[in-house]
């Protein structure tokens, strides 16, 4: 069972400030950061699914646990992390002392959840998956240093870390999706579309702290919709789907900004009209920047993201989160519990708004915000999870 605590504490990536030793000229976010990381695993990824060894579970549940693990040990540098991580005694004490420190809050998750977090830093990082999610740190390690070097080319230790990172991409030109980056700009493209979500605030208008990204709060919608799927015993295709549909679902905002719900609401008709722009510049803009054998995965993350589908000869169908638990639960129908991403955005929105609450805002927008999806959800029950009883851990 999710608890409120472990809720809280993914949010506290949303406070952790990154290069915050270096000119920035923009704020640069540690929640930020892995769901960037998170978008270019998912590029690496589709290059790599047909290998032997592939598994998009590992993937996800590996950045899960890296982001937990960093968390907990923000104040270490990464030059002192990765000094002891050379040490494998140090490290394995390091990831015990993490797992005390998290145990409380993921032990609802079930004892298999909690072995498969301790088991995870004892593997090799020369696994194929864990290579994958190495590249996609890195690469969005590099991302942001450029942003960082403009800003000061000639300070101190930007040289060193220049060199550092370029020599770090050499070790990843056996995936076939870092290849592919170096070689053709409109998958670069597509990852700097991704990460200007980075750039998009959302509840622009208001004060808060923290303020979060739109990237940002797509990261905690996935792992809300992933940690949901595994209490309903999902197969694995519906977990992956969840996931993916919660990191992209707010993928077409790039192109349009974040409209937020009650304007969508004020004019009959323009909630619908949003839909189908974004869906004309999704044509226009990005699908032009991947394989198009990755389109129909895509639109099912981005275009009608919040219905519950299966595939069935071929075709998608809608059903409920309900049904799909008692007939469809199975990667054959490749099934979507878009009720559940939807479910998951709403309680990301409801702890995005109670913590700017508890944190000092005044906003009557937050206040209405925390009390209307509270009220909406106190006697909903999605593919058996009590809602009602989750928000009612935050009274």
């Amino acid at each position: 069972m999710i608890r409120k605590a472990l809720l809280l504490k993914i949010f506290d990536a949303a406070y952790m400030q990154r290069w915050n030793d270096k000119i920035r000229p923009i704020e640069l976010i540690e929640l930020d950061k892995q769901a960037h990381k998170m978008v270019i695993a998912y590029f690496l990824g589709k290059f790599e699914e047909d290998k032997q060894g592939f598994n998009w579970i590992d993937i996800i549940e590996g950045g899960i646990f890296e982001l937990l693990q960093r968390i907990v040990i923000t104040d270490l540098k990464p030059p002192i992390f990765y000094k002891i991580k050379e040490d494998a005694d140090k490290y394995k004490q390091l990831n015990e002392w993490v797992y005390k420190e998290l145990e409380f809050i993921l032990s609802p998750l079930g004892r298999d959840f909690c072995e498969r977090f301790c088991s995870y830093f004892l593997r090799s990082d020369d696994t194929l998956n864990k290579r994958i999610l190495s590249a996609a740190h890195f690469y969005a390690t590099k991302w942001e240093f450029n942003i960082i070097e403009h800003a000061n080319p000639d300070g101190y230790e930007i040289d060193t870390i220049r060199k550092d990172l370029q020599e770090k991409q050499e070790r990843y030109y056996d995936l076939k999706g870092v290849d592919q980056l170096t070689k053709h700009s409109k998958y670069k493209n597509f990852i700097d579309l991704c990460g200007q979500l980075r750039f998009q605030s959302r509840w622009a208008h208001l004060h808060r702290i923290p303020k979060t990204s739109v990237l940002g709060h797509s990261l905690f919608v996935a792992i809300l919709s992933y940690l949901f799927s595994l209490e309903i015993k999902a197969c694995k295709k519906r977990c992956v789907n969840n996931y993916f549909t919660g990191l992209f679902h707010d993928l077409p905002e790039v192109l349009t900004r974040d409209i937020i719900s009650p304007v969508k609401r004020s004019v009959e008709g323009l909630s619908d009209l949003i839909k189908g722009y974004e869906k004309e510049q999704m044509e226009k803009e990005v699908y032009g920047l991947i394989p198009e054998e990755w389109h129909p995965e895509i639109k099912m993350f981005t275009e009608d993201e919040f219905d519950s589908v299966v595939t069935i000869n071929g075709k998608k169908e809608k059903f409920s989160s309900k049904e799909i638990n008692e007939t469809y639960n199975d990667d054959r129908f490749n099934p979507k519990d878009g009720e559940l991403v939807k479910a998951a955005d709403s309680l990301a929105g409801f702890i995005e708004a109670s913590v700017a609450i508890r944190n000092g805002s005044a906003s009557p927008d937050l206040q209405y915000a925390k009390l209307s999806v509270k009220k909406q959800y106190e006697r909903v029950n999605i593919a058996n999870i009590n809602f009602g009883e989750l928000y009612a851990d935050f009274d």
